[in-house]
């Protein structure tokens, strides 16, 4: 790539194109000044691209039909760098938009077919310094855009408990591989609920800790207001010595406060005596609920209050329109880093890599490949964007205040909120013949409880707590900012009463 300077008759076609008031005759002059603020563009070419070291050699292969029956692996490796640390040994898998140095990265879309990344995400310096055995690279949803499981572009990913149905998304490997155990932990992303409603899906806890706590450096963005990473494993304790390892700042992600990792570990066994406990009414009764769901819910209430919590009941009468308000921050957001913004976006302060942005920079060109709900993301999106620009985004930003501020209020009188994850168990999977609509409802039917906590930033629980037909359900834990540790005492103690 060579910047080249605009000429008279690119300019003079562009001020007509954007109906710019540039008289004929002064466009000599314009060009002048043009040419004087583009040089700067030169100048970068003069000094080359960032130093990106070579990607080390790491072995890696793509699993086989017979080990993978869910579909849940992209590729597998044994990378580990020290045998020693507070996951020495543990196996963990990689949702498939982290980035890991020499090894592929699909990012679950027919765009990034064999690309191969060319630096580690901070958070696999941080596992490997940790002893962490990297198993491997997990399925995700066509660019991390799906609640279902459905949209990968190798095909569904299916759950564990019933094949043919949702895993849930966008996380859907990573959540998977934990419940099968064929991973001891695993990472996770989530910009609607992706870490928490494949968790609740698959049986597996999964955390979407408070907005930047985590770095997420290196991983590959939706919009950086509502970008997070967590861990996904098999029970509350493992999640928070995974927590413990990822926290805290890596100096250049612009998402992060500067705050250092909390104790979690500390806060297993504590019991749930005395916490006070807001069951939110908002959470419950929505208009796909299945009642069992909400039952399993409120059962997981009355046995938080058997071990000595205060529950109570909480009324945040705008939960119930939080997901609408909010979503214009993922789909004007996406639109403008993804689809306009080679997959990057502006804006940010972390890691750019030059070879994703090139490949992203070619999504028109595989337009007829990408999910619906993907295409819908980019129509709606680019309409909002012609006719709007960002005046919604900006409605948004604001909404999204006033939900925080709405959550902070009840957070003050209670120490957690309580509801079912997802208002439902995991659906079947769409037919391959399915329509646009049904593949459309199947990938967005999840998130009502949520999606609103990625935009207010709040931590958020999903821990198993029930079953329907043998498919399982999450219970959802909300906490105030940075109180990770609280969420897991609440969950640890609920987790062993029902063990």
């Amino acid at each position: 790539m060579k910047f080249e300077a605009p000429t008279r008759e690119a300019l003079r076609e562009l001020a007509q194109a954007r109906a710019l008031p540039i008289a004929r005759d002064d466009v000599d002059a314009y060009a002048g000044i043009a040419g004087m603020l583009t040089a700067a563009y030169s100048v970068l070419d003069q000094m080359g691209d960032p130093a990106v070291p070579e990607p080390p050699q790491r072995a890696w292969r793509r699993p086989s039909a017979e080990e993978n029956p869910h579909n849940a692996w992209y590729v597998k490796t044994e990378l580990q760098s020290s045998t020693t640390g507070a996951l020495a040994g543990k196996r963990v898998a990689l949702k498939d938009n982290v980035m890991l140095a020499g090894v592929p990265m699909m990012n679950g879309s027919k765009i990034f077919r064999d690309f191969v990344a060319d630096v580690d995400a901070t958070i696999v310096t941080r596992l490997l310094e940790a002893g962490a055995v990297i198993a491997g690279k997990a399925h995700c949803e066509d660019l991390c855009c799906s609640g279902g499981s459905h949209t990968n572009a190798t095909g569904p990913v299916h759950n564990p408990h019933r094949h043919g149905y949702s895993a849930g998304g966008s996380s859907s490997g990573s959540a998977v591989l934990v419940a099968t155990g064929e991973v001891d932990l695993a990472i996770g992303g989530d910009q609607g609920g992706s870490i928490r409603m494949p968790s609740a899906m698959c049986g597996t806890v999964g955390m979407k800790p408070t907005w930047g706590l985590v770095p997420y450096t290196g991983i590959m963005p939706i919009e950086p207001l509502i970008d997070h990473v967590g861990p996904i494993t098999p029970d509350v304790r493992s999640n928070a010595e995974l927590l413990q390892v990822l926290a805290g700042p890596d100096d250049i992600d612009g998402r992060q406060s500067g705050a250092p990792a909390g104790d979690y570990l500390g806060a297993i066994g504590q019991g749930a005596g005395g916490l006070r406990v807001g069951v939110l009414a908002q959470g419950f009764g929505l208009p796909n609920s299945m009642p069992e769901v909400d039952a399993c819910a409120r059962a997981a209430a009355a046995q938080l209050e058997a071990l000595g919590a205060n529950v109570s009941d909480v009324s945040i009468p705008l939960h119930h329109q939080g997901s609408l308000l909010t979503l214009p921050l993922m789909m004007d957001g996406m639109f403008r880093n993804a689809f306009e913004g080679d997959g990057m976006g502006t804006g940010r302060t972390d890691l750019y890599s030059p070879a994703y942005m090139e490949r992203m920079r070619a999504w028109k060109q595989h337009t007829d490949e990408l999910a619906p709900i993907v295409g819908a993301i980019a129509l709606a999106g680019a309409y909002v964007n012609e006719r709007y620009g960002v005046a919604y985004y900006g409605k948004a930003v604001h909404w999204a205040r006033e939900l925080r501020a709405a959550y902070d209020g009840a957070l003050h009188d209670v120490d957690c909120l309580l509801m079912p994850t997802c208002p439902m168990t995991a659906a079947p999977l769409p037919a391959e013949d399915a329509s646009l609509a049904e593949r459309f409802a199947r990938a967005s039917e999840t998130a009502a409880n949520t999606q609103v906590f990625d935009a207010t930033h709040h931590p958020a629980l999903s821990v198993p707590c029930g079953a329907v037909d043998g498919l399982p359900v999450g219970l959802m834990l909300v906490g105030r900012h940075y109180e990770e540790a609280l969420l897991y005492r609440v969950a640890h103690a609920f987790e062993q009463a029902r063990r």
